[in-house]
């Protein structure tokens, strides 16, 4: 394709979009469910077309030399297949907020003045390598009533080109316009620029990916952007933390799974226990391969029990250390002084995702869920959980560490806005 026939590929998904989202807009319930059923269905019985597209699209990335975490984000395993049906009978069950008037109050001039629920309109999503965001984002389009134009990553394309045909064939079933959800069928990533600059079709962009892809999309586009850059999480382990409870939690945040976002990358100690705590969750780091960045205090404690453990891993260290986001397996360790400390360590180099302290302290706990400045703050459980099916939404179109509008995992909610309503008897103002 050239940049001219691009251009007119895009208008036309455009168009066709916002045809579509205005009869998602006035879709009643019981419709939208029955898609998001039939998907479910559809995604549970397309097995073997679904696994054989996937893997074209891994033998093909690891040909070309990939980076590990992003083939590990590829993969399409049946528990994923799984996990996103769940999550579309999830979304299915949920009430329809659509049309929902909230904070209705009455006037002294007689008018009653609420607020009423109303899709977005037209939302753009850029992502890479993960397809199960494709059935994230259009079961989200579909319960919130908006069109969605998706456009995933060269290195999904056939996994993404399969799902697609799913969602398709689901909403036609349904009797919703197939064009509601649309999935950009080029690679080029001209297609890309064009998405991001079309007010007049599209509502709002998601970009969700590397942090150089995200900040291209938030530098280049001409429509707002739900975003976020990095997934720097940390777990700060209190002084009065339950041993056992801190080391199940930690290990679970860091090595559960090393590629996404919510997976820990700091660690934070109080020094009161961290002679008692960091030898233990060193040995766990030790015999599953995960490399040690620390500070002086820990990397003393630490290299006292690579003695006994000589596979662990441990390193000095530097500035940059604090604010990385590894995906992979790799944690950086610091021992702080108290609750005081780690607040402070935490608001100044994390991306403001997902923060966790583990305690027994009631009040340290109510601190660090008031003063951490993240889209979500936990206590006693692992930042793995910051997900929106995790947290109930039935999925998530991803998570957003702006303040403004949707902030956290993006489910149903964040893709609406409100509107004034106003309800009168012939009032007229004097």
């Amino acid at each position: 394709m050239n940049a001219f026939n691009i251009t007119e590929y895009m208008q036309a998904l455009g168009l066709q979009a916002k045809a579509a989202s205005a009869l998602m807009a006035r879709a009643d319930a019981a419709t939208k469910n029955t898609a998001l059923k039939a998907l479910a269905r559809r995604l549970r019985e397309a097995g073997a077309p679904l696994a054989q597209a996937n893997e074209r699209d891994v033998a093909r990335a690891t040909a070309a030399g990939l980076a590990a975490p992003l083939v590990d984000r590829l993969k399409l395993s049946q528990k994923t297949i799984d996990t996103v049906a769940l999550g579309c009978e999830q979304l299915a069950a949920m009430p329809d907020v659509i049309g929902e008037i909230i904070g209705m109050k009455q006037q002294p001039s007689g008018i009653r003045v609420g607020q009423m629920r109303v899709p977005i309109g037209v939302f753009g999503m850029i992502y890479e390598s993960r397809p199960n965001v494709t059935i994230e984002a259009a079961s989200l389009a579909i319960k919130s009533g908006n069109a969605a134009i998706l456009r995933g990553g060269s290195e999904a394309i056939e996994s993404n080109k399969a799902l697609a045909q799913l969602v398709s064939e689901s909403l036609a079933e349904a009797g919703l316009p197939v064009d509601a959800v649309q999935l950009v069928q080029t690679t080029d990533r001209e297609a890309v620029g064009q998405l991001i600059a079309m007010p007049a079709f599209v509502d709002v962009i998601i970009p969700r990916g590397g942090k150089g892809l995200i900040e291209r999309i938030s530098r280049e586009a001409k429509v707002p952007v739900i975003k976020h850059l990095d997934g720097n999480c940390h777990v700060y382990v209190d002084d009065t933390a339950p041993l056992e409870m801190a080391v199940r939690v930690v290990d679970n945040a860091k090595t559960q799974k090393y590629s996404p976002c919510n997976a820990a990358e700091g660690l934070l100690v109080a020094a009161s226990i961290a002679d008692a705590f960091l030898p233990e969750i060193g040995a766990v780091f030790g015999a599953k391969g995960v490399q040690m960045r620390c500070d002086p205090v820990a990397a003393r404690i630490l290299r006292a029990e690579a003695a006994l453990h000589p596979e662990m891993d441990v390193t000095d260290a530097v500035e940059a250390d604090w604010s990385e986001e590894y995906l992979a397996a790799v944690i950086s360790i610091k021992v702080v002084e108290g609750v005081d400390e780690a607040i402070a360590h935490i608001n100044r180099y994390s991306s403001h995702h997902t923060d966790a302290i583990i305690t027994r302290d009631h009040l340290n706990a109510q601190r660090f869920l008031r003063e951490v400045d993240s889209a979500s703050v936990m206590v006693n459980a692992s930042t793995r959980f910051a997900d929106g099916f995790e947290f109930g939404l039935g999925a998530e179109i991803g998570i957003s560490t702006d303040k403004f509008h949707a902030r956290g995992p993006v489910g149903i909610e964040g893709l609406t806005s409100l509107k004034y309503v106003v309800l009168g008897q012939g009032e007229t103002r004097s």
